[in-house]
């Protein structure tokens, strides 16, 4: 939709990877749409997930026992966050929408994409409770996670050897997302990509590009105990 903000973060060390065009049609379709699309390619700007002490610029709280979650609180309080962090917060704060793109590892997102959350999403930017869930400070905004999987569908259904696809998303749609506020879109997913025909895999991007046609239309999931483990 015209006008929109799109941030798009991108875990794949590979531009030629069904990661990468699964990016590359977000930004075509979404661009077209009138939408401005901003894209953090996290291994190319070489992001670094680490929390640590330089997420901080000058005087600590408390220099002799250190608390990550203390101290960049009270640095984002004072503008003293990282210059790093600064920016991802900013195009954060001006996105409409958040799309995560990424290969799933070991049942997650990939650790750079996890330190990327856990560097961006402190404590009185994202959330401040009991501004948190509903009441989130991110609550105006929407996300979605795009993710392709080394398994099969069916190794990802209830009662298969993986479990239900939807206890996997509890954490990051639920315990990322929904707890600073966002509301969450269906997930999309590329299940086994590397295992299928290369026309399956045109089929996907096609698909891809035909559910981002209508994405705005889109209602949120209910993001409920219900939703992932019914």
């Amino acid at each position: 939709m015209a006008g929109r903000k799109v941030l798009i973060v991108y875990a794949h060390q590979e531009p030629k990877s069904l990661n990468g065009s699964l990016k590359r049609v977000a930004v075509e379709e979404l661009s077209k749409q009138g939408c401005s699309v901003t894209v953090s390619d996290l291994y190319a700007m070489q992001f670094e997930p680490r929390a640590t002490r330089n997420d901080i610029v000058g005087c600590l709280i408390n220099s002799e026992e250190f608390s990550y979650g203390v101290e960049t609180r009270e640095a984002y309080k004072r503008g003293d966050l990282s210059s790093d962090l600064v920016e991802e917060q900013k195009k954060v704060q001006e996105a409409d929408l958040l799309i995560f793109q990424f290969p799933l590892y070991w049942f997650s997102m990939p650790a750079i994409m996890k330190g990327w959350m856990d560097r961006v999403l402190v404590q009185g930017f994202a959330h401040e409770f009991p501004n948190c869930y509903d009441s989130g400070l991110l609550k105006n905004k929407l996300a979605l996670f795009s993710f392709t999987t080394g398994g099969s569908k069916e190794m990802y259904e209830k009662g298969a050897i993986s479990g239900d696809i939807r206890y996997l998303l509890w954490p990051m749609q639920h315990g990322i997302m929904h707890f600073c506020g966002v509301r969450v879109l269906e997930p999309h997913i590329c299940f086994a990509p590397e295992y299928v025909s290369e026309e399956k895999r045109k089929e996907m991007l096609t698909a891809w590009a035909q559910r981002l046609k209508t994405l705005w239309n889109e209602e949120p999931i209910n993001c409920s105990h219900e939703w992932y483990f019914k």
